[in-house]
């Protein structure tokens, strides 16, 4: 009866990550998300007619040196100078799968994004906490639509002189019975979005080259 357990607990010991599914979304003006939790199982499949940007994350993802083998065979198919792959990757993708970037440049037409750290040198540095990124990519899988990740000011009003006065004015709920502004029902602040910055700078990048015309 030990052997089972035994597998059990070394089935849990790889994490969160290996149990993501692989997934896909659009996130329109060419540029297609897909997410590889285990490499090769779960690369995408390869159309030579199909001639679209791609981001491919890589995060948290599982793999070997067979997979970092068909990773690469996979993006010299894929990715090109007018057709770039965005790949996603951070300190918790599986160091084979990281191994061949060690290097900028690896492959044409691939650029890879992420939270630097001592395992990981990307082309394209983000600022995000380990905590942030990994509730981010979590609520990648829930959200139907995905560009709630990536907009910060979705539901800002827009800053005009007419708001502006507005805000300047205190509010009558929070004035004391002299009428000075008091503390009698201070308003909590909403929380901040939840966004993907990761993802959020690779979708940037990709519409950057689009307004250079380099894609």
């Amino acid at each position: 009866m030990k052997k089972p357990f035994s597998s059990l607990l070394l089935i849990f010991s790889f994490g969160a990550g290996l149990f993501a599914a692989p997934l896909e979304r659009d996130l329109s003006r060419g540029l297609i998300y897909h997410r590889a939790p285990n490499v090769p199982a779960d690369l995408p499949a390869t159309n030579p007619a199909e001639k679209r940007s791609r981001v491919l994350d890589l995060r948290y993802a599982q793999g070997n040196d067979d997979g970092a083998t068909a990773l690469i065979a996979w993006l010299r198919t894929n990715a090109t100078t007018r057709t770039p792959v965005f790949l996603l990757a951070n300190a918790e993708t599986n160091p084979a799968l990281l191994a061949p970037f060690a290097r900028q440049n690896a492959v044409e037409g691939v650029l890879t994004v992420g939270p630097s750290s001592a395992r990981f040198n990307p082309d394209i540095a983000v600022k995000v906490s380990p905590e942030i990124e990994r509730r981010a990519y979590d609520a990648i899988e829930a959200q139907t639509e995905i560009e709630s990740l990536l907009k910060e000011n979705s539901d800002k009003l827009r800053n005009d002189e007419a708001r502006l006065a507005k805000e300047r004015q205190p509010d009558p709920a929070l004035l004391d019975d002299a009428g000075t502004p008091g503390e009698k029902n201070p308003v909590a602040k909403p929380p901040a979005p939840l966004i993907d910055l990761t993802l959020q700078r690779a979708m940037q990048l990709h519409r950057g080259l689009q307004a250079l015309k380099k894609i």
